[in-house]
């Protein structure tokens, strides 16, 4: 029995060599998929690489440098992904109205914009200006670095490979024209797509819409609108508001004084939209001797973008730091096109973009660019900026002269502990909207906003401040800057690679704490012992409120850290234990309220008198939990959205907010609060009208349906304030939620055991393809509705062992 398995081990090992050795000599060459026969490379130029696949299609991708993993990584995200990853490239090419119409809307992946058009305005725009040929020109650390280069260049060309070689079986794009090969610029554009949306992606509306006033006296001459200061500070926090994104994350790193073995854990969780574009991709990335590294991508991008190495396990947050600023412009009051600095006309840029359009003539728009960026006229439906014969604003983007993130992710993947985490960040400087967290085997820990920000010092903005940026700064962190002054730009730190930004050295940082968890809160809590103070407000703010999510993560994650030997079994006890801690805060008072309603009954908004008595009930029976079997989790969803919606937070919380307290206030449900009677007889008489029982298991009704079977999801939402968050759209005639929108996605618990092997396991809650006829289309969906998990293979010998390996060499065709 052990000679067979010593022999068994020999010959996995002897494979590992010869595909170890293939891939140190494939040469450059395009190719057709098939098994790689004792590691044999192809004849001929052209770009290939080995992939060795293990359970749920994940894919192991080597070659001999950049090129080749590049490609490896295109051609196997084609696999998976072609349909998504072509809609991708029609966005950032300025087509969409030429394919899909110009009324249709994206799929909000890559920008926030509502139609078609607008987008093709902004993107053809971008194309035809050079603006991405430019950053790729501009050398490093600046611009992107020839490893980067490289493997964007090998990116497209498997991608390409695969699209020339293969035929393509999804519906969503089979036989579709919009279908074609890409090039390193088209790669690049993505990246660059990814960079601004929460900057001028969250803007397109704004800037391909601004169109100059008459001059005075015309038939389009405008008056000055004033503001209103307390609305427009409401609209900013809004809009800024990290909770109300279609992203956001969880993450924690745990130090070795609070583990099983002295080592650094991982948990990170990020909550991602489980459709379209801006959906996660696992790999495993491998150069010998360069870079080993597992994790998840976003699709297009062709680094691994959160994951973990043999020494060092990382994860992002979306972060509270305001990416772009404002600029009001004083007019030259005879021409709205030109503005005035130091008392100098300058002219703005002229920007006239035609864009083709289905079924139509083509539409030509005229967009207008300043020394600072683009005039804007709104952030959003409740920040309107009027571009009057006066005044009118522009938006500054730093992350739209920052096509590093993909080299921060390289440097990220070739770390080997936090402090090379923290020096990765550092020299790059490519992050543009996250922040990190990250372990290591020596047990070290990190929490870091090193992110791509507007050099707003809260001097400057006291010194340079309009009116309308004295209301909304404080609020939400978005300066808004005298553009006629010269004495208000932005300056330069010594450490950064860019005018106009933060250098690192100024990024609120917490090292080697027992924990570091962030949970879309700025970095003020990271570690509620060890709070970090003392940074300017445009990274986030502090003494304020945070979410229920934050709350709930601060209890339990300190609660393990005190506790101690943890270990990565911990960690996946954590991402299902489904605590909801708006339950625990308020549904035993609300089961009380219930039950002191007179004659059990409340009015509902119509006025209708509501029996509500069977719920008091299953609201104090619930476990407090959104576990998919949880008895009145739905019923207290429902009930608290609608309360929280209609009631104040002073009006709801007996005890108010203490910063001298942050993680237990408020709380105390006011049992008193006007709005509970109204929100329980909504809820009643909704649940009820759809036929659903007030005390029916949660998962019965918050569910995806993959190959025609219906899988019960739990988790909760971000009014719940849960761990494992999932956002799904209200649909009662449907049973309640039937679809998940966004939520946990590529969900990673890393630890290490002294071997050379980290110990990891994973779950991309949707799986690895967009396609429904593929295996690995809903996989992972099963195993999460399960609440079951991958186990990661990283080391040769693992993924050599794999009971489903497949190997197959690709290459470029010549």
């Amino acid at each position: 029995m052990h000679r067979r398995t010593r022999s068994t081990l020999r010959r996995v090992a002897l494979a590992g060599a010869l595909l170890l050795a293939a891939t140190a000599t494939v040469p450059p060459a395009h190719a057709q998929a098939r098994a790689a026969p004792d590691g044999l490379t192809p004849a001929g130029g052209g770009l290939s690489a080995v992939i060795r696949y293990t359970e749920n299609g994940i894919p192991h991708i080597l070659g001999r440098d950049y090129a080749q993993v590049g490609f490896g990584t295109g051609w196997a995200q084609a696999a998976d992904q072609v349909c998504v990853l072509a809609d991708g490239f029609v966005t950032v090419s300025g087509e969409r109205s030429r394919w899909f119409g110009q009324d249709a809307s994206t799929d909000g992946s890559l920008s926030s914009v509502t139609r078609n058009l607008s987008s093709d305005l902004y993107f053809r725009g971008v194309r035809e200006s050079g603006t991405v040929e430019g950053l790729l020109a501009a050398p490093a650390p600046a611009g992107p670095s020839k490893d980067l280069k490289e493997l964007m260049r090998g990116w497209a060309a498997g991608y390409n490979a695969w699209l020339a070689q293969n035929k393509v079986t999804d519906p969503a794009c089979k036989g579709a024209a919009w279908l074609r090969p890409v090039t390193t610029v088209d790669v690049a554009a993505r990246g660059f797509a990814i960079a601004v949306l929460g900057g001028q992606g969250r803007g397109i509306d704004g800037i391909t819409g601004a169109q100059p006033p008459a001059p005075a006296g015309g038939a389009r001459a405008t008056a000055p609108l004033e503001a209103d200061p307390a609305a427009a500070a409401q609209a900013a926090r809004e809009f800024f508001d990290t909770s109300r994104y279609d992203m956001g994350s969880n993450a924690v790193a745990f130090a070795g004084s609070t583990t099983a073995n002295g080592r650094g854990l991982l948990l990170g969780n990020p909550h991602y939209p489980w459709q379209g574009g801006r959906r996660f991709w696992q790999s495993q990335q491998t150069i010998p001797g360069e870079l080993n590294v597992s994790g998840g991508s976003l699709l297009g991008m062709p680094a691994v973008s959160i994951g973990f190495n043999e020494k060092v396990a990382w994860s992002h947050t979306v972060a509270t730091g305001t990416p772009v600023n404002l600029h009001e412009l004083a007019l030259d009051p005879a021409d709205p096109t030109a503005y005035l600095v130091d008392g100098v006309p300058q002219k703005m840029t002229r920007r006239t973009v035609t864009v083709p359009v289905a079924g139509g003539d083509p539409v030509t728009r005229t967009q207008w660019w300043t020394r600072y960026g683009p005039v804007v006229t709104n952030l959003g439906a409740g920040l309107p900026l009027p571009w009057t014969t006066r005044s009118a604003y522009a938006l500054n983007d730093p992350n739209a002269s920052n096509l590093r993130g993909s080299d921060t992710a390289l440097a990220l993947g070739k770390a080997r502990s936090v402090a090379g985490i923290q020096d990765a960040l550092a020299r790059t400087q490519g992050l543009p909207w996250v922040n990190t967290v990250a372990a290591d085997s020596a047990g070290g820990t990190l929490f870091t906003q090193t992110q791509v920000l507007p050099r707003i010092t809260d001097e400057l903005a006291a010194r340079c401040s309009t009116p309308l940026g004295r209301a909304v700064y404080p609020a939400s962190g978005l300066a808004v800057l005298d553009g006629a002054r010269g004495d208000c730009a932005l300056g330069s730190d010594a450490d950064a690679v860019q005018p106009g930004v933060f250098g690192p050295g100024k990024a609120p940082t917490l090292r080697d704490a027992p924990y570091a968890e962030n949970s879309n809160d700025s970095a003020w809590l990271a570690n509620a012992d060890r709070p970090l103070t003392g940074y300017e407000r445009v990274w986030g703010n502090v003494a304020t409120p945070r979410s229920l999510r934050t709350r709930g993560a601060v209890e339990d994650v300190s609660a393990m850290a005190a506790k101690g030997r943890l270990t990565v079994a911990d960690l996946q006890k954590l991402q299902f234990a489904n605590r909801a801690p708006a339950g625990d805060l308020a549904a035993a008072d609300a089961a009380r309220a219930c039950s002191a309603l007179p004659g059990g009954t409340a009015t509902a908004a119509d006025g209708s008198v509501v029996e509500v008595s069977a719920a008091c009930a299953v609201l104090a029976r619930w476990d407090r939990t959104t576990d998919a079997g949880s008895r009145g989790a739905l019923l207290f969803d429902r009930f608290w959205r609608r309360l929280t919606a209609s009631t104040p937070a002073a009006d709801l919380w007996l005890v108010p907010f203490s910063a001298a307290d942050p993680v237990r206030t408020p709380r105390t449900l006011n049992r008193e609060a006007q709005g509970i009677g109204r929100a329980l007889a909504d809820t009643v008489a909704e649940l009820r009208a759809a036929g659903i029982a007030l005390d029916a298991p949660l998962g019965e009704h918050q569910f995806v349906v993959r190959g025609g079977r219906k899988l019960p999801v739990g988790g909760g939402t971000e009014a719940l304030g849960v761990w494992n968050k999932v956002e799904a759209r209200w649909n009662a005639a449907a049973g309640g939620y039937p679809d998940v929108a966004n939520g946990s996605s590529h969900i990673q618990a890393v630890g290490w055991d002294g071997s050379s092997c980290p110990v990891a396991r994973t779950l991309l809650t949707y799986g690895q393809s967009s396609d429904p006829g593929s295996p690995y289309s809903a996989d992972q969906t099963r195993l999460f509705s399960e609440e079951r998990w991958v186990r990661a293979r990283f080391c040769e010998w693992d993924i050599l062992t794999s009971p489903q390996l497949k190997v197959v060499l690709v290459r470029e065709r010549r």
